[in-house]
């Protein structure tokens, strides 16, 4: 898989953003192509290597993510009580870096939270999966980020 100037990818980690270069760098005394990835204000590096597809994505099809966003009110999966199995648990799902997983995260989350308060880091996974998905559904379906921030929390409530 690879991707040119211009393109927009989904990062696994740092979630919607735009390639706006490619470089070489030196890694491990050889040459790497790296994609310039410009996420909100900030630039990252991603080498392509065998990783890269568990690093970067393209953006889901619009069909692919109007059928994944029936996951939101879909029954919820049963998060751990135990704050590391769960961190565990959630960190596990986020590994393929999908659409799906995002999804999956979120409404996870978001339905453990009616029952227990989330701790801090719960709180910040939720808040950078959520940013990564809205951005995601944005560019997707051509909404605002508030439009998608609106119609998320709306599909949650189901």
């Amino acid at each position: 898989m690879s991707f040119k100037i211009g393109d927009h990818v989904m990062h696994w980690t740092f979630g919607f953003g735009k390639v706006i270069d490619l470089e070489k760098r030196l890694s491990s005394q050889k040459e790497v192509l790296h994609y310039v990835v410009q996420i909100d204000d900030m630039n990252i590096w991603v080498p392509e290597d065998e990783m890269l597809s568990q690093r970067l994505r393209s953006p889901s099809s619009e069909e692919e993510f109007k059928h994944l966003q029936s996951i939101l009110s879909s029954p919820k999966e049963k998060l751990p009580e135990d704050r590391i199995l769960r961190k565990t648990m959630l960190m596990d799902i986020l590994k393929d870096g999908s659409a799906k997983a995002l999804f999956r995260v979120v409404r996870g989350l978001a339905n453990y939270r009616k029952v227990k308060a989330l701790n801090e880091n719960d709180q910040a996974l939720l808040r950078r999966v959520e940013k990564a998905l809205i951005g995601e559904w944005g560019f997707v379906l051509s909404v605002t980020p508030v439009q998608a921030t609106a119609d998320l929390h709306q599909m949650l409530l189901k």
